[in-house]
C-alpha cells in the first residue's frame, strides 16, 4: 500500500483548476517506490528505472518535431518516476530482433490523469513521454507538467529513425505500427499506474499529430473503452492513399523542375520561393476578404474557390507569372491524385496561403539544388509506400515507376489495417468519449479537404450534426501547414479543452489561437463548418471582433 504526504502541488497544476481535477498526494519516499516496482507479466522488461527530481529539463528533441509539430518544452519537469521497457522481445522476419519499446512518465503529485502520447513518421523511435502539446507553436503547459501519467512508444519496431520503414517486411510489426501496439502499451501502462498509484487513471487521453493524429483516431476506433479523450492533429487518417499522392505530387513537380547535366530533374526549382509567393498573393487578393476583412488570412476557407490559370502568362508576358507547365503541374497537384481512368486515388487539396510557407515547401519541393531530392514526400515516400503500404513489398520501389492504376490494389491490404476511417462509434460515445480534431488548411501532407469529407461521414453516421456535436469537435487551422507554422495561428490549447470538457461537459465552442505569423493577433478558431467573420467593427486582431458563423 503506497502512503501520501501533505506536498502541495505545483501552482502551475493548480492553476488548471484544483476543484476540478483530483490531486492525490506525492508518497513519502517517491524514489524507493519507483525503484521497487514491478512487472508481474514476464513479455515486460525493464530497460530503465529511476526516479527523476523535480527541477530537471528535457532535452530538445528537433527529429521529432520535423514530423510531428510537436512542441519544444523548456520547463523544468515535475519529480517523476520514469520507466522504459520492452514488451513482448521476439526474433522476427529474416532474424531481426523486435519488441514495443515504451517510456513510461509518472509525476509527483499525479492528477489521476493518463495520456499516450503519439509519434510522428513510421515511429521507430521513442520520444520523450513528456505530453508536449503536438502543434510547433505550442506554448501551453505538458501534459506531465499537468500532473498526467505520460507514455510513448515506437510502435513495435526500432528503427534507425522515424523515417525507416524497413519493419513492414514482418507481418507482426505491420499489425503493431497499424494499431496493435497502442493496445499493448495502453494495457502495460495502466497496470503500472494502477501499481504505482494505487488506483486506475480516472480519464485516458490519446493526443498526437501527423501519424501520431492517425493514431489518435485509431485509438478511438479500435480501442473505444481504453480512452475516453483523444486529440488528434492533422491526422493522416488515409494514410496508405496520402503516400500515394506523395508519389503523384513529385512526379507531376519533377515533370516541370529544370534539369541537371545528367538529366535529373531538380524538384525544389518546380516552384520558385517567388512562384509561391505569387500563388500565395493572389489567392489573398481573391480570397482574404470574404470573412468581411482584409487582414493577411483566409478565415472564410469554404468560399475560397481559385482557378490557377489566372496566374498563366500571357503571350509576351515574362513576369508575375507562372508558365503554362507550371500551371497545370499545380492543377494535378491539387486536383489529387488519380488512375488514368479519372478515379480519385487520394483527395484534392484546398487553396490557401500556406503555399508560399517553409513548412509546404518542405514537404513538397524541398531546398536541394541538386537532382538530389530532399523533399519529405521525395525521401520518405518510396520506403514507406515500398516497405510498408504496399503488398507484396518493394524495397526496390521507385517513384517515377509507381503505377496509379494498380496502387490502389496494392495498398488496399496494409489500408485495411492501418487506416483510420471507422465511422461506428457508439462504443466511444457511451464510454463519455470526447473527441477534438486539429487540421491545417494548408497541411501539404494530409489534405483538409479529405478530413471534411471524412468528417461529413462521421456526421451522417451518427445522427446528424446535433448528436456530433454532443462529443466531437473538428476544427481547421486558416494557413497552418502540418502540425504547425505557416501563415496561420499555431497557438492554441485542445488539451484544456478537453479537460473542461471531460470535467463540466462544457464542450468548446471554439479554440483560442495566436502565433508569431500574426504578432499581437488573437482568434477564434471555429468549429466546423463554422468559420470566423468579421463582426464589421473593433480591433481586427482582437478575437472577440469575430464570430463563429
Amino acid at each position: 500500500m503506497i502512503t501520501f504526504n501533505s506536498r502541495p502541488a505545483s501552482r502551475a497544476v493548480l492553476v488548471l483548476s484544483c476543484s476540478l481535477l483530483y490531486f492525490p498526494l506525492a508518497s513519502a519516499d517517491d524514489a524507493a517506490s519507483c525503484l521497487a516496482l514491478t512487472s508481474s507479466d514476464p513479455a515486460v522488461k525493464f530497460t530503465g528505472q529511476r526516479y527523476l527530481p523535480a527541477g530537471e529539463r528535457p532535452q530538445a528533441n528537433p527529429s521529432r518535431a520535423a514530423l510531428t509539430g510537436a512542441a519544444l518544452s523548456k520547463l523544468a519537469m515535475p519529480g517523476h518516476c520514469l520507466i522504459t521497457g520492452a514488451i513482448g522481445e521476439r526474433t522476427g522476419h529474416a532474424g531481426v530482433s523486435y519488441a514495443t519499446h515504451f517510456e513510461l512518465r509518472m509525476p509527483s503529485p499525479w492528477n489521476g490523469r493518463f495520456l499516450f502520447q503519439g509519434g510522428g513518421g513510421m515511429d521507430g523511435v521513442v520520444g520523450q513521454a513528456l505530453g508536449a502539446l503536438p502543434f510547433r507553436g505550442a506554448t501551453a503547459q505538458p501534459a506531465l507538467n499537468r500532473g498526467y501519467a505520460v507514455v510513448s512508444t515506437d510502435s513495435g519496431h526500432a528503427g534507425r529513425n522515424n523515417s525507416d520503414a524497413q519493419f513492414g517486411l514482418d507481418q507482426q510489426a505491420r499489425l503493431d505500427y497499424a494499431y496493435a501496439a497502442i493496445g499493448t502499451v495502453t494495457a502495460q501502462a495502466k497496470r503500472l499506474i494502477g501499481d504505482y498509484y494505487g488506483q486506475s487513471p480516472s480519464h485516458s487521453v490519446f493526443m498526437g499529430c501527423s501519424n501520431g493524429g492517425r493514431s489518435a483516431l485509431v485509438a478511438a476506433q479500435r480501442y473505444p473503452l481504453a480512452f475516453d479523450g483523444i486529440i488528434a492533429g492533422n491526422p493522416g487518417l488515409r494514410l496508405s492513399r496520402a503516400a500515394v499522392a506523395q508519389a503523384w505530387d513529385t512526379r507531376a513537380l519533377n515533370a516541370v523542375a529544370p534539369r541537371t547535366e545528367d538529366g535529373r530533374p531538380i524538384l525544389a526549382q518546380a516552384l520558385t520561393q517567388a512562384d509561391q509567393t505569387l500563388i500565395a498573393n493572389r489567392l489573398l487578393a481573391q480570397c482574404d476578404a470574404l470573412d468581411g476583412i482584409k487582414d493577411g488570412a483566409i478565415d472564410a476557407m469554404s468560399r475560397c474557390h481559385f482557378d490557377p490559370a489566372v496566374l498563366q502568362c500571357h503571350t509576351g508576358q515574362l513576369d508575375g507569372c507562372l508558365s503554362a507547365v507550371k500551371v497545370n503541374a499545380l492543377r494535378s497537384v491539387f486536383e489529387g491524385a488519380h488512375d488514368s481512368h479519372g478515379n480519385a486515388l487520394y483527395s484534392d487539396w484546398p487553396w490557401d496561403a500556406g503555399i508560399a510557407s517553409d513548412g509546404w515547401r518542405a514537404w513538397k519541393l524541398g531546398s536541394s539544388s541538386s537532382g538530389e531530392p530532399d523533399a519529405r514526400n521525395a525521401t520518405l515516400t518510396p520506403g514507406s509506400l515500398g516497405y510498408y503500404f504496399m503488398t507484396p513489398a518493394d524495397p526496390n520501389l521507385k517513384l517515377e515507376a509507381v503505377n496509379f492504376d494498380e496502387v490502389a490494389q496494392a495498398t488496399a491490404q496494409t489500408a485495411a489495417i492501418n487506416d483510420a476511417v471507422s465511422t461506428q462509434m457508439s462504443s466511444f460515445i457511451d464510454n463519455g468519449g470526447k473527441l477534438i480534431v486539429v487540421q491545417g488548411n494548408s497541411d501539404p501532407v494530409f489534405s483538409a479537404n479529405d478530413m471534411r469529407r471524412y468528417w461529413q461521414q462521421l456526421t451522417t453516421d451518427n445522427g446528424g450534426v446535433g448528436q456530433l456535436d454532443r462529443w466531437a469537435r473538428l476544427f481547421i487551422v486558416p494557413g497552418m501547414t502540418h502540425c504547425g507554422d505557416g501563415p496561420g495561428l499555431d497557438d492554441f490549447d485542445p488539451l484544456t479543452a478537453l479537460e473542461r470538457w471531460q470535467a463540466q461537459g462544457q464542450a468548446p465552442a471554439r479554440l483560442l489561437a495566436q502565433g508569431v505569423a500574426f504578432p499581437g493577433r488573437t482568434r477564434a478558431l471555429c468549429p466546423y463548418p463554422q468559420e470566423a467573420h468579421y463582426r464589421g467593427q473593433g480591433d481586427p486582431d482582437e478575437a472577440e471582433s469575430f464570430v463563429c458563423r
